[in-house]
């Protein structure tokens, strides 16, 4: 058996892919991280098609990890502090369905997990607001288009960058710094 097979995938939307992608490909034992559409009743949509709100697609990402490395709880823990899963279709001036905040879950442990977590979250709340993250099966995930790729990265000094997903990096780094992988320690 290889490393390849040992490898699990979790597919979160927390907001703006650019977002939720920036934090994660920063995580020690995630292999990749693509940014896309989940739950699109439209085969393949384009990104203007998921900005309609007629798709039902959520902006996602698909995170291939290695388990051994990093738990799928401490993946989701990292999922509910860096984006706000009590606002309903929105992360800030992001606004409609497509900015939901969702967890789709790949089998059942999978679903096991997400429930505990979002129940331990409400228990002690960490949030004033109600968690309104939806756990649901996956059902599909449509790769974004190559634009939409490593777009932080590639755009640090655009507005929308430096506003909005640079805080949830220095977040990530700030208090995940265990799990950071070493090349990505710095915002």
């Amino acid at each position: 058996m290889s490393d390849h097979d040992q490898l699990e995938l979790a597919t979160l939307a927390g907001g703006c892919f650019w977002c939720t992608e920036a934090v994660f490909k920063r995580v020690k034992g995630v292999v990749s991280v693509t940014p896309g559409y989940a739950a699109s009743q439209v085969p393949n949509p384009s990104y203007e098609q998921v900005c309609s709100g007629k798709t039902g697609a959520a902006e996602a990402v698909q995170i291939r990890y290695d388990p051994r490395l990093i738990s799928y709880e401490q993946l989701l823990d990292i999922f509910w502090h860096t984006h706000d899963p009590t606002t309903l279709n929105r992360q800030g001036n992001d606004v409609g369905t497509q900015y939901r905040s969702a967890i789709f879950y790949h089998n059942d442990e999978q679903r096991r997990i997400a429930l505990a977590s979002k129940e331990a979250l409400e228990q002690a709340r960490t949030y004033r607001d109600p968690i309104v993250t939806e756990i649901v099966p996956f059902s599909n995930f449509y790769p974004a288009e190559d634009y939409h790729r490593d777009y932080y990265d590639r755009h640090p000094n655009q507005p929308y960058c430096m506003i909005v997903i640079t805080p949830k990096v220095q977040k990530l780094l700030r208090e995940y710094t265990p799990v950071v992988k070493e090349d990505q320690a710095h915002a």
